[in-house]
Parts: C-alpha cells; structure tokens; sequence
C-alpha cells in the first residue's frame, strides 16, 4: 500500500537529532498550545517584527523586502528584534511572508510600497496552472527560510520558543488569481463557481508544498507553527467547507505524517481562519477533526462563544482588536482586562495575541505597554 503523503526531501531530514539546541528559559506558549491553563496567558503578535519599529526600519533602509525574506541572516535578525526590544514576548515568528510559497512555485512576486504585493502574471485560467512547477523541491526553493529559522532558534539562546508558519492555500490561491490583494475577490472567487474541480486542484498543490515548508522549518528548529487563512471570511460557509477547509485539513495531517515518518515528535499547530464567524464554519473547527491544536480567534469573535461551539481541550489564541495599541495607556488597560475576563471564562490553554497584526503606526511603548497589561491581567487568580 502507497504512503498517504509524500514526505519532503529535506537536507536536514536526518541531522535535527544531532542539533544542540539551547536550554528553554520560557516554555509558556507551549504548555498553552497544549490546551493547559497556564499561570498567565503567554503572549506574542503577529508581524511583531515589522514597520513599527525603527530598528526594522533601520534595516529596511538597505535592503527590499524580499531580500530581508531571503537572505538568512537578515531574516534572523529581524525576527530576533522585538524579543530583544520586549522581554515580555513569550514567543517569536520566523520573519518571512506568505508569499514565498507562490514564489517556489514559479510565479513572480514583486513588494511595491504603493501596493503591496504584485503577482504580474496572475492565473486566469485553469490552464495557466502548467505554469505552476510540478514537483516543488522545498528544499531547493524556500532552504533559505530552514537557514533563517536555525539561526534564529540559535540567536533566541532558549529565551522563547520559535514560530514557523505559511499561508493557507485559499488565501494564497486568492493572491495568486488576484495578482494582488483585492476587495472583491472576483476573481478568485469566480474560479469556485466556474471551474470547482480545478480550483480544488490548485488548492490541492498549493496545499502541498505549504505542509512541506512547514515540515522543513520545524526540522530546521521551529517548536510551533501557524498557518495564516487571512482571507476565510470571504468565503460563505458552503464555499469555506468545501474549497478551504479540506486544504487546511490536508496540511495538518501531512505535517503530522511526514514528521512521524522521519522520526521527529510533533509540534503544536495553530489554525488563524480571519473573518470565519458563522456557527455552522466555527463548528467545523473543531480541533479533533481539524488536526490542530490551537484556534486563533479575529477581534470579531467572543472567546466564551467559540469555546462554546468548538468544545473539547485545545487552545485558543487571540484576539484583541490590533487599534487597541492606539487607544493610550488607559484605554489598553481596560480592553486588556476585558478580554481576559472572557479568556478566563473561556477556561482552557489561551496564547494571547492580537486579532490580526500590528499595523504600521503603532509607538513601540504603546506595544510595551500593551504586553505588560496582558502579563497583569491574564494571570490565573
């Protein structure tokens, strides 16, 4: 009988058993990741390495973005910067960007100021997936990522644990169709309705090659891993179910059946599906049929009501509202002890974090602040 999955080849498959990592100081997020009700909530952000901090910018000045995404060391160093900036961060996130899966397979990606990303030569029709490479060698394309997650692993000295991470298929396939972000979505969203089986065909690629990042980067060091679904709550419930979910599904048991098969224990998985709000989509959530550990919720969602339809003992991650860290030192103060009663009520393992990611304008101090709120009031009373 053939294997389910096709385990990645992988230059470090068979020396992570010889990696001499250092000894954890602060293990927190990890012992939530795995459901536990921690003595406080720990806490990290997403893009907490990024344009809000004047040592990034710093760095920026000189390099493109994808160059920083590229070139190992580079990447590190951003990736280590808010952790030396904020001792309260109880966890790091490799520096990177969804887009990197496009990237390897074949498609161009350019990061303009103005715009964001660009893919120039989107896909239009289902055709156009022969431009897509048949066979990603993960190791050939995205081994710059592996080199930036072990010397970052290295570079945090067991401060925290490291974050690897990918986008979900549907919001790359919507980046890839799009040829950019968008605010209508039609084109990606056209392909559901005029071409369902191609669509699960590109999702079903896209799908692979992410589990394969995933899996390189926890042999390379990561401790834990994210996938980013930033565009889910366009889909209605029936296009969610039907398109998005089976590929989420597909990479969490292929992460899990390649690192069994190489012999390395498995890492919590964190599943961020934005904008996923009905009750039918939240129940389909459900950790144990889903094959992730931890359920990031959006600002938009009660943390008692998730747990509510979610059931069972996982982890929930979240989901302050990202303006918080504009609303003054009051303001985040009281939002911090608000949604950590709910936390609380909530019961079960919670990584606190924001609902989506810090955006450009933030003052560091307002993060600062904003960390030392969530330390006073998400510890158990």
């Amino acid at each position: 009988m053939s294997a389910p999955y096709t385990v990645p080849k992988l230059a470090n498959e068979a020396t992570w058993r010889d990696a001499k990592w250092p000894e954890m100081k602060n293990v927190l997020a990890l012992r939530a990741a795995a459901g536990e009700e921690t003595e406080r909530a720990p806490v990290w952000v997403m893009r907490q390495a990024g344009r809000y901090l004047p040592e990034f910018l710093e760095v920026r000045k000189h390099h493109s973005f994808f160059e920083c995404c590229q070139t190992p060391s580079i990447a590190a160093e951003l990736t280590l910067q808010p952790i030396d900036r904020y001792p309260r961060l109880d966890a790091s996130i490799i520096f990177c960007d969804i887009l990197v899966v496009p990237q390897a397979l074949g498609m161009e990606v350019l990061m303009e100021p103005s715009k964001g990303p660009v893919l120039p030569d989107p896909l239009v029709t289902p055709a156009d997936l022969k431009k897509l490479r048949e066979n990603v060698d993960v190791q050939k394309e995205l081994g710059y990522v592996f080199e930036a997650v072990t010397l970052t692993r290295k570079g945090l000295d067991g401060r925290v644990p490291l974050i690897g991470f990918c986008g979900a298929p549907w919001t790359l396939m919507a980046y890839m169709v799009e040829g950019g972000g968008s605010k209508t979505f039609e084109k990606c969203k056209s392909w559901l309705y005029k071409y369902p089986e191609e669509s699960k065909q590109l999702l079903r690629i896209v799908a692979d090659v992410c589990a394969d990042l995933l899996v390189g980067q926890v042999l390379a060091g990561a401790q834990m891993l994210q996938v980013f679904d930033s565009w889910a709550g366009e889909l209605t419930p029936y296009h969610f179910e039907q398109f998005a979910l089976p590929a989420l599904i597909h990479i969490s048991k292929k992460v899990r059946y390649s690192l069994k098969q190489l012999g390395h224990p498995e890492v919590p998985m964190t599943l961020f599906a934005k904008g996923v709000h009905s009750p039918s989509s939240l129940a389909l959530l459900r950790p144990e049929t889903i094959f992730y550990d931890t359920i990031g919720l959006d600002a938009f969602l009660d943390p008692v009501e998730a747990k509510q339809l979610l059931g069972g003992k996982f982890a929930l991650q979240g989901n302050f509202d990202p303006v918080i860290l504009y609303g003054g030192k009051e303001g985040i103060e009281k939002e911090v002890e608000r949604v950590s009663k709910r936390f609380h009520q909530a019961g079960g393992g919670w990584i606190a974090n924001l609902g989506h990611g810090i955006t450009p304008n933030v003052k560091p101090e307002d993060m600062g602040w904003f960390l030392e709120c969530v330390h006073k009031y998400s510890a158990r009373k």
